[in-house]
């Protein structure tokens, strides 16, 4: 049976429409999407909507079989996304914007063709989500864990040929030669492409489902596996032929060595399931690139259901939808380009380096780890007392905006990056202070080992007059008053000193207290409540 497409002008004249409407009210959003696929993690994502407009458009006769039975469902999903998108806009957060995007469009979808006819769409839609980035928050937590995991199977690796090595956290040791493995080489850069080439793979694999399932899963292991493989063999490298092994072209050309074999090994578990699991097929059969999801046999039997036709052959729902993004488009172009609000402070040029008793000097941060954390003002300073030799080192990032891919680093994640285990773990009450709030002042208290060295950290996030010690209820607060407040400014605050050998954990803990009594009443003209 052949179904010829007729050339409806207002079917596409209604698309042409939607497009536009859609592109005015998400454009900040689609356009910092855009912007994040120049990374390399989500270079892929140029790829994505055009994998998807094929699959749709090879599909289009039969979903065109559809057009009279659009659901009233598709326009309460519309309504769902267009809340999410406004909220998404007041609280000037891009992700969940994005995710409101996609809303809208499963939502047209179902509007236009119906439950039975988005089933038709589903994988071109659902193919759609990895284009969007992770959220920030998301992303440095997986990227600091896989960089640990990687690095621990790397060294693995390299002591597999007998070679004396030693690892501390991120770092490398090779004796003459130190590799630090840092967030480009945490495997992101394949794991978020192999996972959406992986997720298309199992789609082409005609196979029982727990078999797709499995495909795609995968990717995450096969990432781990051949991203520490490729660093052990940069370590090898390194040892016998010198630290240019490790750097500029040879090193990019082994990330792509290493990508190819991740998709051999895609492929090899694929063949693996053919061969031990569906007798007398082969791969060519159980393996078939088609975009096509119905054949026609199957096309007869599901052209089925109530006509909801409104006028020249589209749906009630679907015009619905189309006139309620017309009645929101001039409030979304009202709420565009709103930019948060950055209160007056001072700059950390000017903290005050004599703290009662207390003296600092500064310390400074290296470039690298400046670009790598985005703050937009930091302080880094060590502050001793007379007659005390170890000093209390104080730290401050500030984020005028943690909507942009910028936000405070936990150092829940960061240390255990640098060689650290976190050990006790627990919130502490600091006597004497109180917060603008009008309440103790709390702070996460823990002590972190290297090997012999102890060290006692405090930290907090202080955020638009808040304290808080939760990372999750940093996001939570960072939604409400962007959205509320329209402010995402706030800052990371972190105390450390030394523990020595035989030293006295109580005695250190006074030491911070005191510290703070000085410092905290400062940090209200620096970080803004």
């Amino acid at each position: 049976m052949n179904l010829p497409i007729k050339k409806n002008t207002v079917l596409y004249a209604s698309f042409c429409l939607v497009a536009l409407v859609l592109g005015f009210m998400f454009n900040d959003a689609l356009s910092y999407m855009l912007k994040s696929w120049e990374r390399e993690e989500y270079s892929h994502g140029y790829l994505i909507p055009v994998i998807s407009f094929w699959f749709f458009w090879s599909n289009r006769a039969v979903a065109s079989q559809y057009l009279g039975q659009g659901s009233w469902l598709g326009v309460a999903v519309i309504v769902i996304g267009l809340m999410v998108g406004l909220m998404g806009e007041l609280a000037s957060l891009y992700i969940i914007t994005q995710y409101a995007f996609l809303l809208i469009l499963y939502g047209l979808a179902l509007a236009a063709v119906g439950i039975k006819g988005s089933r038709v769409l589903w994988f071109p839609l659902a193919y759609l989500f990895f284009m969007i980035p992770l959220p920030n928050f998301l992303y440095n937590n997986l990227s600091s864990q896989l960089q640990l995991i990687s690095s621990q199977l790397g060294v693995w690796v390299i002591r597999a040929l007998d070679i004396s090595v030693f690892l501390q956290g991120n770092v490398i040791d090779l004796g003459v030669y130190k590799l630090q493995v840092v967030e480009a080489c945490s495997g992101l850069r394949y794991l978020f492409p192999l996972s959406s080439f992986g997720f298309l793979c199992a789609y082409f694999f005609k196979a029982p489902f727990w078999m797709r399932a499995t495909i795609f899963l995968t990717t995450l292991p096969i990432t781990v596996l051949m991203n520490s493989f490729r660093i052990g063999v940069i370590g090898i490298l390194v040892e016998y032929w010198g630290i240019g092994q490790a750097e500029g072209f040879l090193h990019d050309f082994e990330g792509w060595i290493i990508f190819i074999g991740c998709l051999g090994v895609l492929f090899v578990e694929m063949w693996v399931f053919v061969r031990f699991f569906m007798p007398g097929k082969s791969f060519s059969q159980v393996f078939v690139v088609d975009a096509n999801f119905h054949n026609e046999t199957r096309i007869e039997k599901i052209i089925t259901g109530k006509n909801t036709n409104g006028f020249f052959g589209l749906s009630k729902p679907y015009i619905a939808a189309c006139a309620l993004l017309l009645i929101m488009l001039p409030l979304s172009i009202l709420l565009g380009g709103r930019e948060d609000f950055e209160p007056a402070r001072q700059q950390f040029t000017s903290f005050p380096l004599q703290l009662g008793v207390w003296k600092g000097a500064e310390v400074g941060m290296e470039q690298k780890f400046i670009k790598a954390l985005k703050f937009n003002d930091y302080i880094i300073s060590n502050y001793v007392r007379p007659g005390d030799s170890l000093p209390v080192n104080f730290y401050v990032a500030y984020y005028a905006s943690q909507r942009k891919g910028a936000s405070a680093h936990s150092p829940k994640s960061c240390m255990p990056g640098d060689g650290w285990r976190i050990g006790e773990f627990e919130q502490r009450k600091i006597k004497n202070l109180v917060t603008t709030k009008g309440v103790p002042l709390v702070v996460n208290r823990t002590v972190i080992s290297k090997g012999n060295n102890r060290q006692l950290v405090y930290y907090w996030f202080q955020q638009r007059g808040r304290i808080i010690t939760n990372e999750y209820m940093v996001k939570l607060y960072l939604f409400w008053d962007a959205l509320t407040r329209h402010r995402t400014d706030g800052a990371l605050v972190r105390l450390v000193v030394s523990l020595p050998e035989g030293s006295n954990e109580a005695e250190a803990d006074k030491k911070m207290a005191d510290f703070l009594t000085v410092v905290f009443p400062e940090l209200g003209k620096y970080v803004p409540s």
